[in-house]
């Protein structure tokens, strides 16, 4: 845990200061998103399923285990969400092919549109705040290394 980390050299009152400045731009973001979220008629963790699904690598589709270990969350607790998403019509579960006892959850086109509004916002955000997200990770980065 980082917790149990062991200071290998003093940390300076500037990298204190890099540090708060960097966790700030990223608290100001994850605000805006929430509120993005929230304004969009859906929970954190919905959108952050939504997400997930959409995001996976190389498939359209993630297994329950897939979504519970892509949202750091207990399996009964994907279920559930994606009980909830399958109400809204925001997602579907399908039987897998090759086991049908696995079930695929995918995004049904109004959670895709929903998804898709969330992301535009999400983008231009991060095209305002990501110059300064990077500059100040980058001062960040190269105290560590000194």
């Amino acid at each position: 845990m980082a917790a149990d980390i062991a200071v290998d050299r003093a940390i300076e009152k500037a990298e204190y200061e890099e540090l708060a400045a960097f966790r700030y731009l990223l608290r100001k973001f994850l605000h805006f998103s929430e509120t993005a979220v929230r304004d969009a008629g859906m929970t954190l963790h919905q959108h952050e399923a939504l997400l997930a699904i959409r995001g996976f690598p190389e498939r359209d589709y993630v297994t329950m285990g897939e979504l519970a270990e892509r949202l750091q969350v207990r399996h009964n607790a994907a279920v559930g969400l994606v009980d909830r998403l399958a109400v809204e019509g925001l997602v579907e579960r399908r039987a897998a092919n090759a086991d049908r006892r696995q079930v695929h959850v995918a995004l049904t086109a109004r959670g895709s549109e929903r998804l898709e509004r969330l992301a535009a916002v999400h983008r231009e955000e991060l095209q305002s705040i990501g110059p300064r997200l990077h500059a100040q990770l980058g001062r960040l980065i190269k105290m560590h290394r000194a």
